[in-house]
């Protein structure tokens, strides 16, 4: 069966590049490819600059105005994103497709109450009488941990700590029950403590209502806690996925092996080890087309042929696949 007849979404071979004025092309997504199920939820893992927000953003149809698509599609509920108006991608966004941003303090506007933002997505996409959006915003914001959602409404973002401006705009986000929620390193400005709670609420929240998510991060001991399966990117590349469990104890390429090791920790017990030393060499020149594998000149276990063509995609065990000559039959 085809998979994007089962999928929420299917990203198939994209490519993006990043136009610079007066500077060189940047390759920020080359060739990735990225399906996720109902429900599921999908942690992309990799250093900054690797392509995980740029894909994120892909998918929404997001992408300033210097960024290109080349190659490949976005298919949506079977429908190719890319191929869309405005008009019709502006039904979907916050509707079937919401963002949970990095950063609540810049995504939330500081005029504007918590009540009446979460409304406007709403009055988008719902068809509902005033009184009937407040008592859903109230009961929103009581989903999302609020122990007095009523004053919670009429209050300005400035009056709200971090954690519950994440809370705030996790709770536009699933407002409309959206099919899929893209996370783009919401906890990455929280405490640790705080870190847990968000994470144990998105969790909850997609378990409750079967929303995938994706979520994105450079940090594997929150996705440890969070995802089910795991895409490693590289210089725009997916170059390995499988489970939690088998990327993050049984990691295949030599870049995941070496982002886990400099972890310090054994990630599904959560104890801690010792840090280990950096990867060695430079990150790639994404303005540049090399042939061959991106990691190679960082690679201990490079070979002749890495640097001369790249790896196909082979799966050593069930749904644990990888693009590595190491694993190449």
């Amino acid at each position: 069966m085809d998979p994007a007849c089962e999928s929420v979404v299917v990203v198939s071979n994209l490519s993006v590049t990043y136009q610079p004025e007066g500077g060189q092309p940047v390759h920020a997504l080359d060739y990735a490819t990225l399906a996720v199920q109902p429900g599921e939820r999908v942690g992309i893992f990799g250093e900054s600059g690797s392509g995980k927000s740029t894909l994120a953003s892909a998918i929404m149809r997001l992408l300033p105005a210097n960024a290109h698509y080349g190659s490949g599609s976005v298919q949506f509920q079977e429908r190719n994103m890319l191929a869309l108006s405005e008009t019709e991608l502006r039904r979907i966004r916050g509707a079937k497709i919401a963002l949970i941003p990095q950063d609540p303090a810049q995504a939330l506007n500081p005029v504007i109450t918590i009540g009446d933002q979460i409304s406007e997505v709403l009055r988008a996409h719902c068809r509902m009488t005033p009184d009937e959006r407040r008592t859903r915003i109230e009961e929103l914001l009581a989903e999302v941990g609020f122990d007095h959602p009523e004053r919670i409404y009429g209050t300005y973002p400035h009056e709200l700590s971090g954690g519950q401006r994440q809370r705030v705009v996790i709770a536009q986000a699933v407002a409309c029950r959206p099919s899929l929620i893209l996370a783009d390193e919401p906890t990455s400005k929280l405490d640790a403590s705080l870190q847990g709670e968000v994470l144990s609420l998105m969790r909850r929240l997609s378990e409750h209502h079967g929303i995938a998510f994706v979520l994105i991060s450079h940090d594997p001991t929150v996705l440890a806690v969070f995802a089910d399966r795991i895409a490693v990117m590289y210089a725009g590349r997916i170059v390995e996925e499988g489970s939690k469990e088998d990327t993050f104890r049984r990691p295949l390429h030599p870049y995941t092996q070496a982002l886990i090791s400099l972890s310090g920790r054994y990630l599904i017990s959560g104890s801690r080890g010792t840090r280990l030393s950096a990867i060695e060499g430079e990150p790639p020149n994404l303005t540049t087309v090399e042939r061959g594998c991106a990691f190679a000149p960082r690679c201990p276990d490079r070979m002749q042929t890495c640097s001369e063509s790249y790896p196909r995609q082979t799966t050593r065990q069930t749904a644990h696949r990888v693009s590595c000559f190491k694993y190449d039959e």
